[in-house]
């Protein structure tokens, strides 16, 4: 049996959380670490995005009256000059006069510019009652996220990106990671890949991966191994973080299998630095049995140079609540920038020095 340095060192963090409860978290990594807003004209918020627009953070996320209300749209709020502008709604599930359905899980994703030319920034999300029957719709902005294009549904039988971003391979294509729940019960969960290589002209798809019964797996994260070879990782209803690899650039990919770090149904997110470390965001802890997920504290990253064995790096959140549904990116200045739910509230955002993880 391997033993892996995360779950040894993890493990004592985790033994010695309740006397560091009431501590907050604290590291030579953390640069900054702030709310995008005090206040909102919705009660509830969740699953948090974000890019890096020419120089400019733009977040995202859905808000509204409780995760499944007709009332929750999806808001974006810009970084300028050290301040974050009021959230405005940029989307909602509108319908008709006499219809309206909530909005849920919005991924930011900024394309590289193409022959001189700045890329509009894409924002998918997806419209409909549940997410076992929800539909993906995309819009964008060429001014960084001040103002956007009407909203577009994507084809039937594509999503777009589930929960986490998109990455662009060396010859343009857009490769996101997706996944379905279906209406049945027990939910079927099952992983697979749709890729544009026309910046949204046109889709398509692998089949879905995994049987979701054996590893019942959603929301994928993309990590780089190298230009052609790919590791997605994510979250199970087994208690691990699931991974699976594809060696041609995501068209075909492994079988699914279980990784060594805790996943307590809960989405995490990941990214390959331009340095080639591996960097996770989720929460160190495992399912609670018997019951539909488990606790959503501590927020934990952890880093690694081969995707596969990961080792302890900063306490983002350890006190009792939940701090969930983490997004991250690298900026172009190569800092690293990090937002999530804070107790559904409010959404955090956090910039690290990766020379100091």
């Amino acid at each position: 049996m391997n033993h892996h340095p995360i779950a040894l060192v993890l493990g004592c963090v985790l033994s010695v959380s309740t006397a560091i409860a009431q501590e907050a978290p604290s590291s030579p990594a953390i640069q900054v670490r702030e709310f995008i807003y005090e206040q909102a004209s919705f009660p509830s918020c969740h699953a948090s995005t974000i890019a890096d627009c020419n120089g400019t953070m733009v977040a995202a996320w859905f808000g509204g009256t409780h995760e499944k209300h007709p009332d929750v749209g999806i808001w974006v709020s810009r970084r300028v000059n050290g301040t974050w502008t009021p959230p405005t709604e940029v989307a909602n599930g509108v319908i008709s006069a006499t219809e309206r359905y909530p909005t849920w899980n919005p991924v930011l994703f900024q394309p590289r510019p193409r022959a001189g030319e700045s890329a509009p920034v894409v924002l998918f999300y997806k419209v409909g009652p549940s997410p076992e029957t929800w539909w993906g719709m995309v819009m964008t902005s060429s001014d960084g996220g001040i103002s956007w294009s009407a909203p577009k549904r994507l084809p039937d039988g594509i999503l777009g990106p589930i929960k986490n971003k998109p990455i662009e391979l060396e010859d343009g294509t857009w490769l996101c990671p997706t996944s379905t729940e279906t209406e049945e019960e027990p939910s079927k969960w099952q992983v697979h890949f749709e890729w544009t290589k026309d910046q949204g002209a046109t889709w398509s798809r692998t089949p879905s991966l995994n049987d979701g019964v054996a590893i019942q797996a959603i929301q994928p994260s993309i990590l780089r191994l190298d230009p052609k070879t790919l590791r997605a990782i994510g979250r199970t209803r087994q208690d691990r973080i699931f991974e699976i690899d594809s060696k041609d650039g995501g068209v075909t990919w492994t079988n699914m299998r279980l990784g060594s770090l805790p996943n307590n149904n809960s989405g995490i997110d990941a990214v390959t630095l331009a340095s080639g470390l591996h960097v996770i965001v989720y929460n160190h802890v495992p399912g609670t049995p018997g019951e539909w997920g488990g606790k959503r504290t501590p927020l934990n990253m952890a880093t690694s140079k081969d995707g596969i064995n990961w080792l302890p790096s900063v306490v983002l959140e350890n006190q009792p609540g939940e701090y969930s549904y983490p997004a991250i990116i690298e900026s172009s200045d190569g800092r690293l920038h990090v937002t999530y739910t804070w107790n559904r509230k409010k959404i955090r955002y956090v910039v690290l020095d990766p020379a100091k993880l």
